[in-house]
C-alpha cells in the first residue's frame, strides 16, 4: 500500500522553520521518496492586548503583534521510508502535525 503523509509545520521563527522543512525535503529525496512542497501560505498575524495595570483595562499599551509561519509538505511512499525521513529532532519552537492517508489503486 502507498501512503501519503502530510506534515504541517508552524513556528514564529521563519528561518528555523525553513531550515527544518529543507532538511526533511532533502532527506526524503535522498531516500527516493516523492515529495510535494513545501507549500507556503501567507503568515497569520495575531494580536494580544497589553494592559498597563491589571485593575485598569482602559489604559493600554499598543497590542503585541506576532506572526506564525506555516509550511506543509506531502511525502508519498511506504510507511517505513516516511518514518526514516521524519525521524529527526524538531526544535522546541516548531509545532508539527502529521496526517496519514492510505491511497489505494483505482480499478
Amino acid at each position: 500500500m502507498t501512503f501519503v503523509t502530510r506534515l504541517t509545520l508552524r513556528s514564529g521563527d521563519r528561518n528555523s522553520l525553513d531550515k527544518i522543512v529543507g532538511d526533511i525535503k532533502r532527506s526524503a529525496e535522498k531516500k527516493g521518496v516523492r515529495v510535494r512542497g513545501p507549500h507556503t501560505p501567507p503568515p497569520q498575524t495575531y494580536r494580544a492586548p497589553q494592559y498597563k495595570r491589571l485593575d485598569d483595562i482602559e489604559r493600554k499599551f499598543p497590542p503585541w503583534e506576532y506572526n506564525v509561519y506555516e509550511r506543509w509538505i506531502e511525502i508519498s511512499g511506504h510507511d517505513a521510508s516516511v518514518r526514516r525521513v521524519t525521524d529527526i529532532e524538531f526544535p522546541k519552537g516548531i509545532h508539527v502535525e502529521v496526517e496519514v492517508l492510505q491511497v489505494g489503486l483505482k480499478k
